[in-house]
């Protein structure tokens, strides 16, 4: 990684934070949820969507690994109220789904 990159991840890994589903609705009636796999770095991932690396998110997008969050999965939130962090790529909000105890990266 570079100094700068370095200072983007770092950066983003610090306006990482939990957030209920609750806090998110007004973002997923607007369209700007970005759903992220667990087997993927939230930060690493809103770090390419702020760089605007098309290929590693286009491919993350067609591996099904980073998704808009839909119908069926913000039903899926407001039923279980799982944790989850957050982290805003304006004018996306990226978010996952954590297992309780686990790290953030």
């Amino acid at each position: 990684m570079t100094e700068q990159i370095s200072t983007l991840y770092a950066k983003l890994l610090g306006e990482t934070a939990k957030i209920s589903w609750a806090e998110l609705q007004p973002f997923f009636a607007r369209g700007q949820l970005l759903w992220v796999g667990t087997a993927q770095d939230l930060v690493e991932v809103a770090q390419a969507v702020a760089e605007d690396d098309g290929a590693r998110v286009g491919a993350w997008l067609q591996a099904g690994q980073v998704a808009k969050v839909d119908e069926t999965l913000a039903q899926d939130y407001l039923q279980r109220d799982p944790e989850l962090w957050a982290v805003v790529v304006s004018p996306w909000v990226l978010i996952q789904e954590r297992a309780v105890g686990t790290s953030v990266h």
